[in-house]
């Protein structure tokens, strides 16, 4: 029998900020679609917490608690993950972060956690997990990226400037990664009733400027992306690489 074209049977995925909003979600849609998923977040409490509700289920699942935003994390997850699955399918970079201020006001410190946490830490675990994919002979990389790589949002220059790299980093890997097998995609959402998107959300003021920016007139929901990044991930999306894909409730298609 072929593969069906709308599963994710059979696949062994890498998920990092997997406990928490957009992650979680990604990771809860891959297990109900047949992968098995590795976690990777910062929280061991929650991490464990969720691994043990995960196998009660009958998910098979496993995990790291590390901060992929320190140097030298990267190679150290993709151990565990040859350890604990003896290969790897499907990698998505969801792990991010962001401090809201004026560019001007950005510390040096700040700088490199933002661009770290986001954009360094995707790149190097991509680079690293690069003969795990190869080897599977139909990878995938999904990275999480932002309609704030794509236009001015508010969110700040530094969120902005690195996920517009991860755009960038998407279409480059796609065109060199092709002959090995490996498509890489990205998803740029806009807001989305995260922890993160919280300290907006719950501002009257904010929250009706977006709802106005808005043409769905509302806030997306975690499960919105995954099913993006599910369907980037299975078959039926044999054929595209180097795309960017808005989830953005029309957005990005609103001039005036």
């Amino acid at each position: 029998m072929t593969q069906p074209i709308w599963s994710l049977k059979g696949q062994r995925a890498l998920v990092t900020g997997g406990t928490k909003g957009i992650g979680e979600a990604i990771v809860r849609q891959f297990l109900d679609l047949g992968a098995s998923v590795f976690i990777v977040a910062r929280n061991p409490d929650l991490l464990q917490q969720q691994l043990i509700g995960y196998r009660q289920q009958g998910y098979t699942v496993d995990g790291l608690a590390i901060d992929v935003s320190q140097p030298d994390t990267a190679s150290q997850v993709i151990e565990k993950v040859h350890a604990s699955w003896g290969g790897l399918d499907i990698l998505v970079n969801n792990a991010g972060t962001n401090i809201r201020k004026p560019t001007a006001e950005y510390s040096p410190a700040e700088y490199d956690h933002i661009l770290n946490t986001n954009l360094r830490s995707a790149y190097e675990l991509t680079q690293a997990a690069y003969p795990l994919l190869k080897a599977s002979g139909n990878g995938k990389v999904v990275f999480i990226s932002s309609v704030s790589g794509l236009a001015h949002t508010s969110s700040g220059s530094l969120y902005g400037m690195s996920k517009a790299a991860l755009l960038q980093l998407t279409r480059n890997l796609a065109v060199e990664w092709a002959p090995d097998g490996i498509r890489v995609n990205a998803v740029a959402p806009w807001y989305i009733k995260t922890p993160l998107a919280t300290p907006v959300l719950t501002n009257p003021e904010k929250l009706n400027g977006i709802l106005k920016r808005t043409p769905m007139s509302r806030i997306g929901e975690p499960e919105e992306v995954a099913s993006v990044v599910s369907f980037l991930s299975m078959p039926a999306s044999g054929y595209v690489t180097g795309q960017t894909i808005s989830v953005d409730g029309g957005l990005m298609a609103w001039a005036y």
